[in-house]
């Protein structure tokens, strides 16, 4: 019974809802039995994040980059993340933002590339169709207001095509010869895009390398949620190849030279 003295004689309402108008607001206390309803949740503030993907086409096929840093916060704490993701056998996907949310991608694709298996018709999915699978479920959940908190990156090589194309937790979605998510869309796009467009079918995989190599390590100088610990990926006609774990050499003596590093006073 409710013994508040308004209530007399009638069930407690956080226990019971008669006419299942939850929330109830006849007094400020009052609150529904839900064991979920008190939970924090976490869905819309990412909280352990992965950085910059960057891909470009070269004349054999699709290159991609990806450190292995995912992010607590601020806080560098796992750094032996792959997030270059192998679909088939034509097609890589590289994930920024929400890790959670791009394991539960994976797991998706791992369930959806098992059933094409079954399915013995001849056909298998290709990075043009891997594509526009994640944008319909980008879209959906965007729709839902309960996103994916991740920017994709999809490469493929399939009946001697290339592919290469975007999308974001809205579902948006465009191509291009070069791609980059989170801080590298800032930093290292404008590198790609100068030394890429133009000669996509022409440059040579040691130099698209170099490229990604000496992208990655401006990445790591200025973006503060980078490692300098990162793995490329090939897509070509043989095939997909995502090397070990690398690191690029690097020099902070420059550091010295400006105001307000280390112990400096003026």
């Amino acid at each position: 019974m409710d013994h508040f003295p308004t209530n007399w004689g009638r069930p407690r309402n956080d226990a019971f809802d008669a006419y299942g108008t939850y929330p109830i607001a006849q007094r400020q206390n009052n609150h529904g039995n839900d064991a979920f309803a008190e939970g924090v949740q976490h869905t819309q503030q990412p909280i352990v994040t992965g950085t910059s993907v960057l891909a470009i086409k070269y004349k054999d096929g699709i290159m991609m980059a990806a450190d292995n840093l995912a992010s607590y916060g601020s806080l560098a704490r796992f750094k032996d993340v792959q997030r270059l993701h192998p679909v088939g056998n034509n097609t890589v996907i590289g994930a920024g933002g929400d890790m959670s949310d791009f394991q539960y991608i994976q797991a998706l694709l791992d369930e959806l590339m098992v059933e094409e298996f079954t399915e013995q018709d001849g056909h298998s999915l290709g990075p043009s169709e891997i594509h526009e699978y994640l944008s319909h479920v980008m879209y959906a959940r965007r729709s839902k207001i309960n996103p994916l908190w991740n920017s994709l990156i999809v490469g493929g090589f399939k009946d001697g095509k290339r592919f290469l194309s975007y999308v974001d937790l809205l579902g948006t979605t465009y191509s291009a010869s070069t791609l980059a998510t989170g801080y590298g869309s800032y930093i290292a796009q404008p590198l790609l895009r100068k030394a890429v467009e133009g000669n996509e079918d022409t440059l040579t995989e040691d130099e698209a390398v170099k490229i990604l190599e000496t992208s990655m390590k401006v990445l790591f100088y200025r973006d503060a949620r980078s490692l300098n610990k990162y793995q490329i990926a090939r897509i070509t006609a043989d095939g997909v190849s995502i090397s070990e774990s690398r690191s690029a050499e690097t020099s902070w003596s420059f550091a010295e030279d400006i105001r307000g590093y280390g112990a400096q006073t003026q």
